[in-house]
């Protein structure tokens, strides 16, 4: 397992950890520019911050700066209550691949949605069974769209406790028969996000890592589960300060190729977003070298 304990080489900041600053909302440029001053090489940007940019600008200053990304925040929500819908989700989707090539993104992150309209209060249906039929026929519709251009899909598993509203993909297996699937010959093309808080609880997680391999590992996003936690979406620990051995995770991550960049994913309304830009990211690098 390689060795995080004397430097940050390998930390990217999910834009979404510093989205605000002393809870007040931070754009994308000044985020860019704090991340490259505290000397973080990767981030992995939210599309709706990519949007308020423009992706052409947003390209242009991720290369000024000498950035990479991590992947790009989110394609996905294929579930939906009528014809027009699945197509505007397509559209939308493709519109998400355009950009993450623009941007120079090695994947999509994909959250593929759950029962249409629970995301705004009121689900139109309890049959969680036709939402995964959707998502399996959506993601193999951008798959095709993807694989033309050249960019990877990775499905993330979310926490079943968001299976009405947010993702019906709630586990690493569900998520890699998904692949089995689509993508039988495991070209690359599609692949898993695993994200220690949304899967750090699965007792087959080891094996389904071990069944993911190398091609289908696309990335590794690392928080922390808080006990007790206060509000399920938005409360996120700082890595070392919950119960996930995210090292252990790590290990069986590497175990089997996996290189990359351990991606700080922290949504944090009462707590880190309150806090100075400055602070919280040099958390995020004092973290990675001893809790990641």
């Amino acid at each position: 397992m390689r060795d995080f304990s004397t430097d940050h080489r390998w930390l990217s900041i999910n834009t979404a950890t510093v989205r605000f600053s002393r809870s007040q909302a931070l754009p994308l440029n000044a985020i860019l520019e704090a991340c490259a001053a505290h000397e973080i090489r990767a981030i992995s940007p939210w599309r709706d911050q990519v949007a308020a940019m423009g992706v052409t600008p947003a390209a242009r200053q991720i290369r000024a700066l000498g950035l990479e990304l991590s992947g790009y925040c989110r394609g996905g929500m294929f579930t939906a209550t009528d014809t027009a819908g699945l197509r505007a989700a397509d559209d939308d989707n493709r519109r998400a691949v355009d950009e993450a090539h623009e941007l120079g993104a090695p994947c999509v992150v994909l959250v593929v949605g759950g029962l249409p309209g629970a995301l705004a209060g009121k689900a139109a249906h309890k049959d969680i069974g036709l939402s995964r039929q959707q998502v399996t026929d959506g993601l193999g519709r951008m798959l095709d769209y993807a694989r033309s251009a050249n960019m990877p899909l990775a499905i993330e598993p979310l926490h079943p406790m968001y299976a009405a509203d947010r993702a019906c993909v709630n586990t690493m297996e569900h998520a890699l028969d998904l692949c089995d699937a689509l993508d039988p010959e495991r070209t690359g093309a599609l692949g898993v996000a695993c994200d220690v808080y949304h899967v750090w609880w699965d007792p087959k997680l080891e094996a389904q890592i071990r069944r993911a391999g190398r091609e289908r590992l696309l990335a590794f996003h690392v928080c922390d589960w808080l006990t007790p936690t206060r509000d399920l979406l938005n409360d996120r620990g700082m890595m070392g300060d919950g119960v996930i051995d995210i090292p252990r995770i790590r290990s069986w991550v590497e175990a089997q190729g996996f290189a990359g960049y351990s991606e700080a994913e922290i949504f944090s309304s009462e707590n880190w977003w309150k806090r100075d830009t400055d602070e919280i990211l040099d958390t995020c690098i004092a973290r990675h070298r001893s809790a990641v």
